[in-house]
């Protein structure tokens, strides 16, 4: 069996997400269980956005609370993985050599689109983490691209977690409402179609085409972590749901892992088997 990893597109929802786990929290941490234990994995968030990458190669990520309002126990969470300098400076390298004008930023922490799934995916916080910062100014065709950049990790035992939210519109989060609302839960089914049938083209410009795409994310930066993982594996990849279910109305939490799983008995390319 290839010990390429896979790439991941997870949902990370609301911050309450860290505290309130749904039906996406287990099934994170039963996909972290069964993947090979990585060298590192890297995350590309929204909530980090510079004009073009920057890549965090601190030796010891802080935790960024980087909301407010919430209750006090949320600030209060800390997950203490080590960063990786020398996987970190390998994906600066890639991205430079993909026409990327990407630079490291040496003191950069954990924003809570890395920290808070991770609580769920690896929650001894025992796998060393970094992250690449979500250029601005993108579209379809340049996340996925930016995926296609750093996919040579998937190679060398990183896993590459693009984290977003399958639908993002904030004006209409109910924090109390059970029901989904129609047009979250079509998205999110077209979406899961295009990624079952490896449509990395409509993937790429879903949001234009997709049902309701333009009020399922009226801004599109929580969507692009999802091409970007797409990118990172390619249409003939094989893919995996990770149900989510949606929250609070309108945020569903689906995610999706591109390309096999491999067995937790395999170690990942460069690692060293427990």
């Amino acid at each position: 069996m290839s010990s390429r990893l896979p790439s991941l597109f997870v949902s990370h929802g609301s911050p309450t997400f860290a505290l309130e786990p749904g039906l996406a929290g287990p099934a994170l941490t039963a996909l972290g269980r069964e993947l090979p234990r990585p060298r590192a994995v890297l995350v590309v968030s929204p909530h980090w956005m510079t004009a073009q990458p920057v890549v965090s190669t601190a030796a010891a990520p802080e935790t960024i609370h980087d909301f407010g309002g919430f209750a006090p126990a949320l600030y209060r969470l800390r997950y203490p993985a080590p960063g990786h300098p020398a996987l970190a400076q390998r994906a600066l390298e890639l991205l430079s050599a993909a026409g990327w004008e990407a630079r490291s930023h040496p003191g950069r922490g954990l924003d809570h689109g890395a920290w808070v799934p991770l609580l769920h995916l690896y929650p001894q916080a025992d796998v060393p983490v970094f992250q690449v910062s979500l250029p601005a100014r993108l579209d379809g065709d340049s996340a996925y691209a930016l995926g296609q950049a750093l996919a040579p990790l998937a190679d060398e035992g990183v896993l590459i977690v693009g984290s977003g939210s399958l639908t993002h519109n904030l004006y209409e989060v109910a924090w109390h409402e059970p029901e989904a609302a129609d047009y979250a839960s079509e998205f999110a089914a077209w979406i899961g179609e295009a990624v079952a049938h490896g449509r990395h083209a409509a993937l790429r410009h879903a949001i234009d085409e997709a049902p309701h795409g333009h009020r399922a994310h009226p801004t599109p930066e929580h969507y692009w972590p999802l091409v970007v993982a797409a990118g990172a594996a390619g249409a003939d990849a094989p893919t995996r749901l990770i149900k989510g279910g949606i929250e609070h109305g309108v945020l569903a939490m689906d995610g999706f892992a591109f390309g096999q799983v491999p067995s937790a008995g395999v170690p990942a390319t460069g690692a060293v088997a427990a």
